[in-house]
């Protein structure tokens, strides 16, 4: 990936004006898939809310989209605050009206081994990737979905065999998918519907945030994937993005595995190494996060 002029536009592969009138939250959308994600909707026509804890990236990300010709407005609360998030939904819907959808992006967590993780650094993490996600799609459950209808896209991760480093986060992703599930089947009767995306490795700023022996390994993470190489966070977004759509209205209750196949096989039989495997990337703005390019 690499960066392009300001002026250039998103390159969705979905129709123009596919989310015009349609209003949609994204929350953690300060950087990586959470901005990617907002900016390909606002190309698309929706009235994006995007939602973090820290303003300057927000307005930074808002910013951008308006320059774009897209729709943005900011809000900046932290999921895990329960008085916090209802005050973000109620204000939002006496704004806009119903809210259409709503994309659980924001998380976040650290590696460590088990025996090292502290009781409230793993409550920390549940917290961050499961109770906040649990409290935005109650909020706006009952604020106007349960009367209108939406659709719900939640953030996972590839925890289907464990997540060896990172335990607090695998118990919390694997939870959500769960949660995923039962909201579907719950709210369906509302015309409701609620998926999710596990992306597997993916090339976003996230990766910067690791340091030590992570950092080390990320550059060789492309030799463990089928197709030889990391995700875009364009490739992400098309995913959920479509979740979001129209198309998949008669889908609910999935997660959707964006992993480029990482999961499969064995190391028994490895997969030669080959360039067959091309990147979609849309993101106009998208850059390569810096412990890919060897800096940092």
């Amino acid at each position: 990936m690499a960066d392009t002029p300001a002026s250039s536009r998103y390159d969705s592969v979905f129709r123009s004006g596919l989310f015009a009138g349609r209003t949609v939250i994204v929350t953690g959308a300060g950087s990586g898939i959470g901005r990617c994600t907002a900016h390909e909707l606002a190309a698309l026509g929706a009235r994006v809310i995007v939602t973090g804890r820290k303003p300057d990236k927000l307005d930074t990300v808002a910013a951008e989209i308006a320059a774009d010709g897209g729709q943005a407005e900011t809000a900046a609360f932290d999921i895990r605050d329960e008085d916090a998030v209802q005050a973000f939904v109620d204000g939002a819907v006496a704004r806009h009206g119903p809210i259409h959808g709503l994309i659980n992006n924001a998380g976040g967590q650290f590696p460590a081994a088990l025996e090292d993780i502290s009781k409230k650094g793993f409550e920390a993490v549940i917290a961050s990737n499961l109770t906040g996600g649990f409290l935005m799609m109650r909020a706006l459950f009952h604020a106007c979905m349960k009367a209108h209808g939406g659709a719900v896209v939640n953030m996972t991760a590839d925890m289907r065999n464990g997540m060896a480093g990172m335990g607090h986060s695998g118990a919390a992703r694997a939870g959500m998918s769960n949660l995923t599930k039962t909201a579907a089947y719950e709210w369906a009767r509302h015309g409701i519907r609620v998926n999710a995306v596990a992306p597997g490795w993916i090339a976003s700023s996230g990766l910067d945030t690791y340091d030590g022996a992570a950092k080390a390994m990320i550059p060789y993470l492309r030799e463990h994937v089928p197709m030889k190489r990391l995700g875009s966070e364009a490739e992400v977004s098309a995913a959920i993005v479509f979740l979001l759509s129209d198309a998949a209205r008669f889908i609910t209750g999935v997660t959707l595995r964006i992993d480029g196949g990482a999961p499969l096989g064995t190391s028994a039989f490895p997969v030669p190494d080959h360039d067959r495997a091309e990147v979609f990337n849309g993101f106009h703005r998208a850059v390569d996060p810096k412990v890919l390019r060897g800096e940092g």
